[in-house]
């Protein structure tokens, strides 16, 4: 049910001051701040779909779906409670076609006297809202996105006068200030990190649990309909979708993942297999970046879940750390270094996109997988992402914007605010160590010790040079040599770079020869273009 909130401080109070509340897609929450202080009688709650924010880049159409059906059945809710909702569908005649636009037509059908909106996820609409006062001509109030544990002005205040940001400090501050596994001052278990306990391989008998996926009901596949005509052209399948889009599935959701992912969560976090995409991890990222679901319940779950002694602290401890930890630290750092950061290219990375990203053929079995599972679900887990797709793309030196643009379209779960860091610091090294101690990178063995991609596929990791051999090991020691002059003083690659210093020559030329030879014959436009969909960004 909507909870109606007293004016928050300093809002004003009067009964006759009528607000245009606009709500954005990601923000399908009742305790979303643009409804506090909500007046039943006299606000408007604004909803709209608009072509700008689905072809800015061309999104998975299961990203597009489970955005446009959380979004009505969310208007649905606040309609029940006696809510007056302006509701402006993609299709409906007139629309404009941008937030702008459709904000404009909203304020001269409902005359307000003020929009409240509450702080988007993505600095291009944080550009739009801080003009949309003068453009309208009367008083825009742009709300703190509460949702989070930490304010921007607090990661600010944290990051102020820092040489260096480190994620872990972040964390156990963020650990002190919201007791979330804590004893007093003290860390659950003594230590404030069990990372190193998560990294087992997984066993060929262990398999991942049914996962809850949710029937869609007549409004979403209405828009599952629409989205299959009007976006037929981009990435992704729509055949299984399974998103929960409503507040109470999206709970079932997570108590499924408590109940039967989280025990082992811990031990398979890093692990990949074929044909099972999911295995123990959470997959509620989608919900809980939408709205349907709050950061804080959900960690709250999870050490609820410990203190009954029905998961581990390996386990609860990693998972909570990807939410309180890391997901407040990326945000924290996307909107301290924004615009300028998702211009820096410290390792001068060039290459286009290839193809395969797409399309997913190719012979590397790991990326084909990665990309399969990304064509079919709308998601990957974060190791596919960081030392699959990632991991080829900061090795094969492939241009940092098109990488972002793809990962910003491919996943349910993805706004700039947790892609941009999360690929152009994390996968990527963009930022040249701003974000990541050291670029993660890792030839054929870590993905043959981490999956069973390897065994069926056409290349060889145990294979150090020749047809047969994977690429990812010419293209590891290939990365060293081409970015020794940036990365060689860096005390966490140290090791690599022993070992080349210790190379033949002629071993190293053999390298740079291989790995040159696979990557120019990397192709980024489809061999068969009527056999393909086209690329991503084409706009319907």
């Amino acid at each position: 049910m909507t909870r109606v909130k007293a004016p928050s401080k300093g809002e004003a109070a009067s009964p006759t001051l009528k607000t245009l509340r606009f709500v954005l897609g990601d923000q399908v929450s009742h305790e979303i701040s643009s409804l506090s202080g909500l007046d039943a009688q006299r606000d408007v709650v604004l909803m709209v779909e608009v072509a700008d924010e689905t072809t800015y880049v061309g999104h998975h159409k299961q990203k597009i779906a489970f955005i446009f059906s959380a979004m009505r059945h969310f208007a649905a809710e606040l309609t029940a409670t006696g809510v007056t909702v302006d509701y402006v569908k993609i299709d409906d005649a007139g629309n404009a076609g941008s937030f702008t636009g459709e904000l404009q037509r909203a304020v001269v059908r409902h005359a307000p006297d003020r929009v409240v909106v509450t702080e988007p996820g993505e600095w291009r609409v944080w550009e739009m809202m801080r003009v949309w006062s003068s453009e309208l001509g009367l008083p825009v109030t742009i709300e703190d996105d509460d949702r989070y544990f930490c304010s921007r002005g607090r990661f600010a205040r944290w990051a102020e006068d820092r040489k260096s940001y480190r994620m872990e400090f972040f964390y156990r501050e963020m650990r002190r200030e919201t007791g979330l596994l804590m004893r007093g001052d003290e860390p659950e278990g003594d230590r404030w990190n069990f990372d190193t306990e998560n990294r087992k391989r997984l066993p060929a008998t262990v398999h991942e649990p049914n996962r809850r996926r949710f029937e869609p009901d007549a409004m979403t596949r209405e828009v599952l309909d629409l989205v299959a005509i009007r976006f037929s052209h981009h990435f992704g399948d729509l055949d299984g979708f399974g998103w929960a889009v409503t507040r109470a599935d999206a709970l079932e959701a997570l108590e499924h993942f408590i109940r039967a992912c989280l025990p082992l969560y811990g031990d398979y976090q890093d692990a990949m297999k074929a044909d099972e995409p999911f295995l123990f991890h959470a997959v509620v990222s989608p919900y809980l970046n939408a709205g349907l679901l709050t950061a804080r319940e959900i960690c709250v779950a999870a050490e609820r879940a410990y203190q009954r002694g029905e998961a581990g602290l390996n386990a609860v401890e990693g998972f909570i750390r990807q939410i309180l930890g890391w997901r407040e630290y990326i945000r924290g750092i996307y909107w301290l270094r924004m615009p300028g950061y998702a211009d820096t290219n410290v390792l001068g990375a060039s290459r286009p996109l290839p193809w395969f990203y797409w399309s997913g053929e190719t012979d590397l079995n790991c990326i084909a997988n990665a990309v399969g599972d990304t064509r079919r679900n709308a998601y990957a887990h974060h190791i596919q992402r960081l030392m699959v797709t990632g991991n080829f793309a900061l090795l094969a030196g492939i241009e940092p914007r098109q990488v972002e643009e793809w990962y910003l379209a491919v996943y349910a779960d993805a706004y700039e605010w947790a892609e941009l860091p999360n690929v152009h610091g994390m996968a990527l090294f963009a930022d040249g160590g701003l974000l990541a101690s050291k670029p993660y990178i890792a030839s054929g063995a870590y993905i043959d010790r981490m999956s069973d991609y390897c065994g069926p596929c056409r290349y060889d990791p145990k294979i150090k040079s020749g047809p047969n051999a994977c690429p990812f090991n010419a293209l590891y020691w290939n990365f060293l040599i081409e970015n020794q002059n940036q990365l060689g003083k860096n005390a966490r690659l140290a090791m690599p770079y022993r070992t080349l210093a210790q190379m033949r020559p002629e071993r190293r030329d053999e390298i740079v020869r291989e790995a040159g030879a696979f990557l120019a014959g990397l192709s980024s436009q489809p061999i068969e273009p009527s056999a393909i969909p086209v690329q991503a960004t084409l706009d319907v």
